[in-house]
C-alpha cells in the first residue's frame, strides 16, 4: 500500500509540473503574438517611404544599373575609411546610412510616366532661400560625411539657365549642392573660407560638392579668389543668346520694379546715334568673350565647361550627359528623367516615385517678354556679333546665335 501511494504521488507531481510548463509556453506564445501585432501596427502607421522600402530598393537597382548590395559595400567602404572604424557599432550605423542613400536614389531616379504630375524646373528656385539645398524626399543623413569646399561651381550666367541645370544635376546621387547662392567670391569673401565651407552640405568620399552663383562670371576678382581656393576647380558656365538673355534680364527686373525706364531707353546711350550703353549690366553680361578672357588667366579651358542654355531646353538629357562626363560621373541622368512642358516651354523632371505631391519650381519662369522694337533687337544683334564670333573661337563651339 505504501508503494502504491508513493507511485501515485510521483505521477501526480510530474503531471502538475508538465501543466505548469505548458501554461508557461502558452503565455510566452501569447506574448510573442502581441509583440508581433504591435510591431505590424506600427509599420502600417509609418510613412509610405518606409512601407515601400524594399520595392523601391529593388527598382533603384534596376534604374541605375548598380546592384544594391554593390552600392552598400561601396558606401560602407567609404564610410569606414572616413571614420576609421573607431566607434562601437559603426558597421551597423554605416549600413543603415547606405540603405538610406540607396532609397534616396530610388525615390529620385524612379520616374512615373504621368506628365500631369511632372516637376517643372527652371532657373529660379522659390524654395531655395537659404542654407543647404534639400533634395525632394531626401532622408536625413546629416550625421554622415563631412563638409568640404566645392570641387565644382556653376559660375554663370544670370538668366542663362543656371537654376535649371543645378536642379537637374541634383538628381544624381553623387552630387550634393547648396540651394541658395552663396555669393562668397563676389560679396562675402571677407567672411573667410571657413564661413564658406560651413555653408556646404556634408558629403561622403566620391560625392561632389557644388554651388552656383551666376554673378561670379562677370566679377573680375572671382577667378583669382577661386584659384586661390583650389587650382583644380571645375567651372560650368551656362550661356544663352545675349540678346534674348538681356531681354529676359530686363523682364525679371520689370516684374519687381514696374516703374523702371523702357528697355529701349536703357539700351542706348543715344538712340539717334545707336550707341549701345555697355555700362548697363543687362548688356554687359552678354559680352561673354570679354569675361572669359579674365578666367583664362587662371584656369585652362579644359577646366571650364560651357552649357548651351538653348540646348538645355531643347535637349536637356544631352547637355546633362556632357556635364556628367565633365564631372567624371556615371551618366545616371538620361532622357527618361525629362518631359517637355508645351505650355511653359521648358523641360521638366518627371515626378519621382513615392512622392505624394509634385515638387515644382519656376513659378516665376515663362514670363511674357515685353514687345521690343525689332530695330532695337537688330541693333543689339549687330553689336553682339563680333563678340559672339570671338567667343565661338575661344571655346571651339558655335552656339548658333546669329
Amino acid at each position: 500500500m505504501e508503494c502504491s501511494l508513493s507511485w501515485y504521488h510521483s505521477d501526480f507531481t510530474s503531471t502538475a509540473a508538465l501543466r505548469k510548463k505548458l501554461l508557461l509556453l502558452f503565455i510566452m506564445l501569447l506574448l510573442w503574438v502581441y509583440i508581433f501585432y504591435s510591431c505590424a501596427g506600427l509599420c502600417v502607421s509609418m510613412p509610405s517611404l518606409v512601407y515601400d522600402y524594399e520595392s523601391a530598393r529593388q527598382k533603384s537597382a534596376t534604374v541605375s544599373g548598380v546592384g544594391i548590395s554593390e552600392l552598400r559595400s561601396k558606401l560602407l567602404l567609404r564610410a569606414q575609411q572616413q571614420a576609421g572604424e573607431t566607434a562601437p557599432g559603426f558597421a551597423a550605423a554605416a549600413a543603415s546610412a547606405q540603405d538610406g542613400l540607396a532609397f534616396r536614389s530610388a525615390s529620385r531616379d524612379l520616374l512615373q510616366n504621368d506628365n500631369s504630375n511632372a516637376i517643372e524646373l527652371t532657373e529660379e528656385s522659390p524654395t531655395a532661400v537659404s542654407g543647404h539645398s534639400q533634395k525632394p524626399f531626401d532622408l536625413n543623413l546629416s550625421g554622415y560625411g563631412a563638409k568640404k569646399l566645392p570641387q565644382a561651381i556653376i559660375i554663370g550666367v544670370k538668366k542663362g539657365g543656371t537654376r535649371a541645370l543645378l536642379e537637374f544635376l541634383r538628381v544624381h546621387p553623387d552630387i550634393r549642392a547648396v540651394g541658395a547662392e552663396p555669393h562668397f567670391f563676389d560679396r562675402h569673401y571677407d567672411k573667410g573660407m571657413e564661413w564658406y565651407k560651413d555653408l556646404m552640405p556634408k558629403t561622403l568620399d566620391g560625392q561632389i560638392t557644388m554651388e552656383k552663383t551666376p554673378s561670379y562670371f562677370v566679377t573680375k576678382e572671382a577667378a583669382a579668389r577661386i584659384y586661390a581656393m583650389t587650382k583644380e576647380a571645375k567651372l560650368i558656365v551656362v550661356v544663352r543668346d545675349p540678346v534674348t538673355r538681356a531681354i529676359s534680364d530686363y523682364t525679371q527686373t520689370l516684374s519687381k520694379k514696374p516703374d523702371i525706364p523702357s528697355f529701349e531707353s536703357l539700351t542706348f546711350k543715344n538712340r539717334t546715334t545707336g550707341l549701345i550703353d555697355t555700362s548697363w549690366s543687362a548688356i554687359q553680361i552678354g559680352i561673354y568673350a570679354k569675361h572669359l578672357e579674365n578666367w583664362l588667366q587662371y584656369f585652362p579651358m579644359h577646366q571650364i565647361l560651357f552649357v548651351s542654355g538653348e540646348r538645355l531646353i531643347s535637349d536637356p538629357a544631352g547637355e546633362l550627359g556632357k556635364v556628367q562626363d565633365f564631372l567624371g560621373l556615371k551618366r545616371i541622368i538620361t532622357d527618361k528623367h525629362f518631359y517637355f512642358n508645351q505650355t511653359k516651354g521648358f523641360p521638366c523632371l518627371k515626378k519621382p516615385e513615392g512622392s505624394s505631391k509634385p515638387h515644382c519650381l519656376g513659378k516665376t519662369k515663362g514670363r511674357t517678354h515685353p514687345n521690343i522694337d525689332p530695330e532695337v533687337v537688330q541693333r543689339l544683334r549687330d553689336f553682339y556679333r563680333p563678340f559672339n564670333m570671338k567667343f565661338y573661337q575661344m571655346t571651339g563651339q558655335n552656339f548658333g546665335w546669329d
